[in-house]
């Protein structure tokens, strides 16, 4: 006799939990009678195209999809999706409240699913045979599904999601803004893209944000970057002009610049003193 014993870990999921509550879900095959115009949901959704290929529009940006793709649209984006004729998509969109990708500035995240696509169709054949039996229980086991999805998706390492912001629209935007740069605060960010993310004009997004973190969206930007220039500084050998380049700044002047603002002395010398302290 053979046997295998795994112990699990305890507290431990690898990934960054979420307030994720599954809202609905829905089996859908395209129709000439669909009407693909553009509309926005008060919960995140996920599209999984399980037949066909076509077309998904958000905003004004139209790509293609096709089978075993997916598309992740957070709430208030405007979106819309049409067939090709000849083969009609088939997809099934679950609706998640405390949901949002934080892949892309634009709302969205499109992905081909690649070695979790076998787990999460399953889960979602499971899902659909939960709502059309609606036994005892089917809401959870729905919700768990869901659960096993978002982990399943979340070991990609060019996929994140995160909690939606609760609580006024303005402290909602402010703080997805707040997140979104710090999960990309090295890309070239611009307080024009900030605003259009969250659908706000930018001169109420820098008051809105001001009032909210008492600093501005592009300081607070700086400002994390300066903060990750310091680690580098301190633990790589890596140029100013590297760093400078790592962390998104325009030039060397202007990283230099930025970091005396903040720090009250200069690259070179911040990592002086600290080689010099250990």
């Amino acid at each position: 006799m053979s046997s295998l014993r795994y112990i699990m870990p305890r507290g431990e999921t690898g990934v960054r939990e979420t307030r994720a509550r599954l809202s609905y879900v829905t089996w859908a095959r395209y129709s000439e009678e669909w009407n693909s115009t553009l509309h926005t949901h008060t919960c995140a959704e996920l599209f999984f195209i399980t037949r066909g290929h076509g077309a998904f529009q958000v905003r004004q940006e139209r790509f293609p999809v096709a089978i075993n793709d997916l598309v992740v649209v957070n709430t208030s984006i405007p979106h819309t999706e049409t067939s090709t004729d000849g083969s009609p998509m088939e997809y099934v969109v679950l609706g998640v409240e405390g949901l949002e990708t934080l892949t892309d500035i634009n709302g969205y995240a499109l992905l081909h699913l690649l070695a979790e696509q076998e787990a999460v169709t399953v889960c979602l054949r499971l899902m659909i045979q939960e709502i059309r039996d609606r036994q005892p229980g089917c809401g959870a086991i729905c919700q768990n599904l869901l659960e096993i999805i978002l982990l399943r998706l979340l070991r990609r390492e060019d996929f994140a999601l995160g909690s939606a912001p609760e609580g006024p629209r303005a402290s909602r935007e402010c703080d997805l803004v707040r997140r979104y740069i710090d999960n990309h605060f090295k890309e070239n960010l611009t307080l024009d893209q900030l605003a259009d993310m969250v659908h706000i004009s930018k001169y109420y997004l820098s008051h809105a944000f001001r009032k909210e973190f008492d600093t501005s969206p592009i300081s607070y930007l700086i400002a994390r970057r300066i903060q990750e220039s310091r680690f580098l500084l301190r633990e790589t050998d890596l140029s100013l002009s590297q760093i400078a380049q790592i962390l998104g700044f325009s030039s060397l002047s202007y990283f230099s610049q930025s970091f005396r603002r903040l720090e009250g002395v200069s690259p070179i010398e911040y990592r002086k003193h600290r080689q010099a302290n250990g």
